[in-house]
This record gives structure tokens, sequence and C-alpha cells, in this order.
């Protein structure tokens, strides 16, 4: 669970979140809408712990946090194999291994996993970014438009996907998204931001 009670933050003069309150239950699954500027990527840093409250209060059980970000950063000297991998502690490396040809398999890179980042595309790149996201096994999984690389339809299938894979471990998971069409295909709600006036 997670929980933001009247929650607001500013850059300097610029108020971003402003007496934000939601509750996420162990195992739901959210998309975070709005238009550019409306504090949705700043959410996403809170819940992560990377920044904290200006004013009121985030609550979280989860200790282990999973992020995508829009941007895949990638090692460009691995494989997506040693990508996925690197996302393990050495100690974890052996279990992970077991898990990650049916992840590979799910998130269609089964055929890419020996290729260096520089020859995938763009979508694929951003496929290989979510599976060492879910790789990584967090029990909360922030997601920062991780499918923008994406053409619509292709976006809808892998957010589908997704869902698939987070409801079958029970992970909760916040998604970052511009299209309804997506959102609707990941989420259990949606959670509409307030634009932001001069």
């Amino acid at each position: 669970m997670i929980r933001f009670d009247q929650v607001s933050f500013s850059y300097g003069d610029k108020e971003v979140l402003r007496e934000l309150s939601f509750c996420l239950e162990t195992g739901e699954l959210l998309a975070v809408m709005g238009e550019s500027g409306c504090g949705k990527t700043t959410l996403l840093h809170l819940a992560a712990g990377l920044q904290g409250p200006q004013t009121g209060e985030i609550r979280s059980d989860h200790a282990r946090v999973s992020v995508a970000f829009q941007e895949p950063r990638l090692f460009p000297w691995l494989t997506v194999r040693e990508n996925l991998l690197s996302a393990l502690p050495q100690s974890e490396r052996r279990a992970g291994e077991e898990r990650l040809s049916a992840l590979l398999a799910e998130m269609g890179l089964s055929d890419v996993e020996g290729l260096y980042p520089r020859e995938l595309s763009g979508g694929m790149k951003s496929r290989v970014s979510l599976a060492r996201a879910l790789l990584y096994g967090g029990d909360l999984l922030l997601l920062d438009e991780p499918f923008s690389a994406l053409d619509e339809e292709m976006r809808q299938e892998l957010a589908t996907r997704l869902r698939r894979e987070l409801k079958k471990e029970g992970k909760t998971a916040i998604l970052v998204t511009h299209l309804r069409a997506e959102a609707e295909a990941f989420a259990d709600r949606i959670l509409r931001l307030p634009a932001k006036t001069e």
C-alpha cells in the first residue's frame, strides 16, 4: 500500500502538486494522466523516495521499488540479456537466470537477447528497460511513459501484456501516460492531475 496525504511540492515558485491525496492498495494498478507540467513525474519521484514532500505525508509499505524511465538508460557495452541481469545483485543472478527466459518471451525479446542496444529500435530498447525493471522484482513498479517510443497500437498491446504480468505476480504499479487508451489497457483506475494555471 502507498498513500499520499495532502502532499504538495514546488520547484521554487512553481507549484506542481497541491494537497494531493490518494491511496493505492497492494496489487492495484494506477494510471496517472494530465497535461505537461502538472506533476506526473514529480509524483513518481515522491513515490520512489527520490524526493520528499514539502507538505503532507507519504506512507508506503513497499520495501523494494522498480523504476522504468521514459529514456531506456541501457548500458551500451552489454547485450540485452546482460542489461537485464545487471539489475540484480550478484547473489540473485542465479534465480534471475531462471526467470529470464520466460520474461524475454513475455516481452517479445527472445530473438534479440544477444544484441547490443545500438542494434535495437527505440521500441525494443523500451521493452528491454521495462523487462529490466520487472526482473528486478520490486513490489512497487513506477513507470514514466515507458512506451513513448512505440506506436499507439503497440503501446496498448504492451500495456495489456504488462498488466497481465503484474496481476499474475500481485505487484503494485503506477504508470504515467498521456494516452487514455493506454491507461485503460493497463490500469484498474485512473488518476487525473489538474492542469496548472499561471
